[in-house]
């Protein structure tokens, strides 16, 4: 039977057991890539189906770009390729020769895709041009843990050029709001702090960085997804110019943001508890598993497969475990791990009794169901144990966020938690200093929740804490 550390014990430990035993994902062969095991990768096709569908909805569409992006591309804007450089892989041979220019690995694709807008491109008509595409991406990582920060991952890249800085700006925001924000709150029931990031956590290249912030159960905060007014750096640089109604060619306006399995990471360390993984229904693959706990003569794995039919009638994610040579407290102890939201147990007495047992994940709590009301019941579950987990992550979050007036509280706080602090209290000086204590400013907000509007916005609150 398994056992995991005890996340107050030991937290990365918890993790490392967590991924490996509810057989999410591995370690690569080379330093630095992972392996997505089906377990994770489920949970992973759920999480595109719904940023995906927010991403149409705001009106992108899917395209593909090359995974080799020559180095020619990335010299065309100093500061992104500044940024990027150490953290680029370069191939120099191909086909057992020298090349004649080195071909940077896609960890991003800003110049690429900018390539490729300036030929698309001609007139006012051409735009907004809102892309997207859904990727690998490769970053050489010094300190790799799976999902967090590996070499390798995948994530969703979306890019757009518009012909206002005005539409450009709205459109960032939108796609903060509505993709994001909407995703992370309303699928994934983590409580995410929506901010501006300060001049020193920026996005290479950007003009303004917008970002989601999720606060773990160790109290550490997790970048989930980033939003960038771009400005019109790119545009100058790779020649994404338009012809306006009066005649004139200006340059465009473009954005670009992403989201990434880091999020898997996120779900895993907010929800999670000593048992293993918890999933919350809108993104788990199955949401109920139906157990048969013990067989007599074939009639509680029959009563068993009607359910399970019924279930998926109703429009519930099911899976049959009718295993029942195996003993039951091993199978239950799997499925914990798995953090399936709604187990529905069945033995020879609650066929007798026309009934079943429902088992929530997240409370660990059963109850006793009438078998003509168990899709019904798991149906109100769902909504409930979805509303649930958002509640207790919200209420976490807001336990470990101490009110500072001073570095020396900010430094305290930020040692299990995260500190708010008004961001004139700390300033560019400031975040240089808790920088050696291995604290970052994660966002800047306003007291109403609002986004700063510029890097000189009054009354704004910083948001201090260690990162992932």
């Amino acid at each position: 039977m398994a056992v995991l550390a005890a996340q107050h014990d030991d937290f990365p430990r918890w993790y490392q057991d967590v991924l490996t035993k509810a057989k999410l994902a591995e370690n690569g062969p080379a330093r630095g890539t992972i392996v997505i095991r089906p377990n994770g990768y489920a949970v992973w096709e759920r999480m595109q189906a719904e940023i995906d569908a927010r991403i149409k909805a705001a009106g992108a569409v899917n395209a593909y770009f090359p995974l080799l992006i020559p180095m020619s591309f990335f010299e065309r804007e100093a500061e992104h390729v500044e940024g990027f450089s150490p953290e680029l892989a370069v191939v120099t041979h191909g086909g057992g020769k020298e090349l004649s220019e080195p071909l940077a690995i896609r960890p991003t694709s800003e110049t690429v895709i900018g390539e490729y807008m300036a030929k698309w491109i001609d007139s006012y008509r051409d735009l907004p041009l809102l892309l997207n595409q859904w990727a690998n991406a490769v970053r050489w990582e010094m300190r790799p843990r799976i999902f967090l920060r590996t070499t390798e991952f995948l994530w969703q890249e979306g890019h757009t050029a518009h012909a206002t800085q005005l539409q450009a700006r709205e459109y960032a925001r939108r796609i903060l709001r509505e993709v994001y924000e909407d995703f992370m709150r309303n699928v994934l029931a983590i409580p995410v702090i929506v901010g501006r990031k300060t001049v020193r956590e920026r996005f290479a290249g950007a003009a303004n960085t917008m970002t989601c912030e999720g606060i773990m159960r160790d109290g550490k905060a997790l970048q989930m997804g980033t939003s960038h007014e771009l400005g019109q750096r790119f545009s100058r640089a790779f020649s994404i110019t338009y012809t306006t109604a009066d005649g004139t060619v200006e340059n465009c306006w473009t954005t670009s943001w992403g989201s990434s399995t880091r999020m898997l990471g996120g779900l895993i360390m907010c929800h999670g508890d000593d048992h293993g993984l918890v999933l919350p229904p809108a993104v788990a693959p199955v949401q109920a598993v139906v157990v048969v706990v013990k067989e007599s003569d074939g009639a509680v794995a029959r009563t068993a497969s009607v359910l399970v039919d019924e279930l998926v009638a109703a429009g519930i994610r099911t899976r049959l475990d009718d295993n029942a040579s195996q003993g039951f407290g091993w199978r239950a102890t799997e499925w914990d791990l798995q953090g399936v939201p709604i187990r529905i147990e069945i033995g020879p007495r609650d066929v007798a009794d026309n009934a079943a047992t429902l088992y929530r994940r997240d409370t660990r709590e059963k109850s006793t169901v009438a078998l003509d009301r168990v899709a019904d019941e798991v149906r109100r579950l769902t909504e409930d144990i979805q509303a649930q987990l958002l509640a207790a992550a919200t209420a976490r979050r807001d336990d470990v966020i101490a009110e500072c007036a001073t570095l020396e509280d900010v430094r305290e706080a930020g040692q299990t938690g995260v500190a708010r602090v008004p961001w004139e209290l700390v300033g560019e000086a400031g975040e240089v200093e808790l920088a050696a204590s291995g604290l970052t400013v994660r966002c800047l907000q306003h007291s109403n929740g609002s986004l700063p509007e510029s890097d000189d916005d009054a009354g704004v609150l910083a948001y201090i804490a260690r990162a992932y």
